[in-house]
């Protein structure tokens, strides 16, 4: 494949790319420069900036990197943090921030239809004027794209109980990297004809199409919503109440918790009320009809308070009273993004019944390594974001980085877990999930990626290991 070492993309190629976007191309230094980061901060120079505002305009745009072998990387609103935006190999930046339309709204057969454009939150708020709401609601749902959602599968808490961004998706449109249209899935709950290649490209993070146009599925808004918070005197002790909890037949909604550096971070703040001695913190949620929910909170209660070192537990029902409980999560990402501005952030699961195991080898590995580590995240589904606080000016800490990331893989493995949860693979993991797929499958994915992008110009060097 041609790449190109300068700043400046071929006459020929900047004057067809032009002609498409006429407002919408630029190769001024500092935009490009703005657009060659992602929430990982790493940076790579793009040789361009494309802002498309259609479905056509994309598909005119791949014809022409594809005819010159013009690497291009999809991008929303860059709020990833494995660098799977990040335009390597001098490539073309395609935002995708002005398709932010939603085309339509269905309520009656319970479907959106977007363009990737349109933030998480805005798909919330449409979705919830005619008493509905799509599950997948990332920490960023304010900010983040639902093309981001769908190139990496994001999910959120409420993942536990109904699923991923797969899980709500019935159909794309995309275009190949050969600049064809490809539409996939059905409009209904049910369709079984031919292969499942919506699934397949969410989560393939614009590596065999760019997602143009996506068909949600819809979930009614609960009758009611009650948040319950239990705070145990260590994590282990924590990490058994999740699993009593989720062996019960009322399946929360959202299961999420905290560890005591995690409570460290935010416990000064004096609305939050954690006690001196918190270990940990569950945040719960459950939904359903009001009339049904008595006895699911008692299942859940009972779990947590037979499960030992619980030091207190609190309950809401009022808008004002969940977000107080909330509060405390919603604070811990930018507090750690103020202490450790090189924070490695990793979104490793395990199953529920594992979490113990592995939080307890984490510890060890942050006192072998000399790293600070605080978890957090989705416990009811054994996803925890294991975050290194790493100091750039210590060196030990920047030696160790790399073999404290590479124990933490093997352990997560051996636990029968999985690299990624909802984070992608980008390049932060693709030199390590030839440890978790096995070279058969890994031969299949590149033949895939092979027939969607016979040159390899989108997103290139992303998710499979370096040869």
């Amino acid at each position: 494949m041609t790449t190109y070492t300068s700043s400046s993309l071929p006459k020929i190629v900047e004057k067809k790319l032009k002609k498409i976007c006429a407002n919408g191309f630029s190769v001024d230094e500092s935009e490009r420069y703005a657009y060659g980061y992602d929430n990982s901060r790493k940076h790579s120079m793009p040789n361009a900036v494309i802002f498309a505002e259609n479905h056509q305009q994309i598909q005119d745009i791949i014809k022409i990197c594809y005819e010159y072998s013009v690497p291009i990387v999809a991008r929303g609103r860059g709020t990833g943090t494995t660098g799977g935006s990040i335009p390597l190999k001098k490539a073309i930046v395609l935002s995708l921030e002005r398709m932010n339309r939603i085309l339509k709204v269905d309520p009656d057969n319970r479907m959106m239809i977007v363009e990737p454009g349109v933030t998480n939150a805005e798909v919330q708020r449409a979705a919830a004027d005619c008493g509905f709401f799509w599950p997948p609601d990332p920490t960023s749902a304010e900010y983040c794209s639902i093309g981001g959602n769908l190139g990496f599968n994001a999910a959120g808490p409420k993942t536990v109980k109904y699923g991923s961004t797969r899980d709500n998706t019935l159909g794309l449109k995309a275009v190949t990297g050969t600049g064809d249209t490809l539409v996939t899935g059905v409009r209904t709950t049910k369709g079984v004809v031919g292969y499942d290649l919506t699934r397949l490209l969410i989560g393939s993070e614009g590596t065999l199409a760019i997602i143009t146009e996506a068909t949600l599925k819809l979930t009614p808004l609960p009758d009611c919503v009650v948040t319950l918070q239990f705070i145990f005197d260590n994590i282990h002790n924590a990490a058994t109440a999740v699993s009593a909890i989720m062996k019960q037949p009322a399946t929360p909604c959202a299961l999420e918790f905290m560890d005591k550096h995690s409570l460290d971070l935010v416990k000064n703040n004096p609305d939050l009320n954690i006690p001196e001695q918190a270990g940990a913190m569950l945040i719960v949620e459950i939904d359903g009809f009001k009339s049904e929910l008595t006895e699911s909170i008692t299942m859940i209660k009972t779990a947590a308070a037979t499960s030992p070192g619980l030091i207190s537990s609190q309950s809401a029902t009022t808008p004002a009273e969940i977000n107080s409980l909330w509060a405390a999560r919603k604070q811990l990402s930018p507090a750690l993004r103020r202490i450790a501005p090189k924070k490695i952030n990793e979104d490793v699961v395990v199953p529920v019944a594992n979490i113990p195991a592995l939080i307890e080898y984490i510890e060890n590995l942050s006192l072998h390594y000399q790293i600070p580590i605080v978890n957090f995240g989705h416990a009811g589904n054994g996803n925890i974001h294991v975050n290194l606080l790493i100091d750039p000016s210590n060196k030990i800490q920047m030696e160790n980085e790399t073999k404290c990331l590479s124990d933490l893989f093997d352990k997560v493995l051996a636990l029968e877990g999985t690299l990624s949860g909802e984070h992608g693979v980008g390049i932060e993991k693709r030199d390590y999930i030839d440890r978790e797929i096995l070279p058969v499958a890994l031969n299949l994915m590149r033949q895939i990626k092979s027939s969607f992008d016979p040159k390899g110009i989108l997103n290139p060097d992303k998710i499979f290991p370096r040869k």
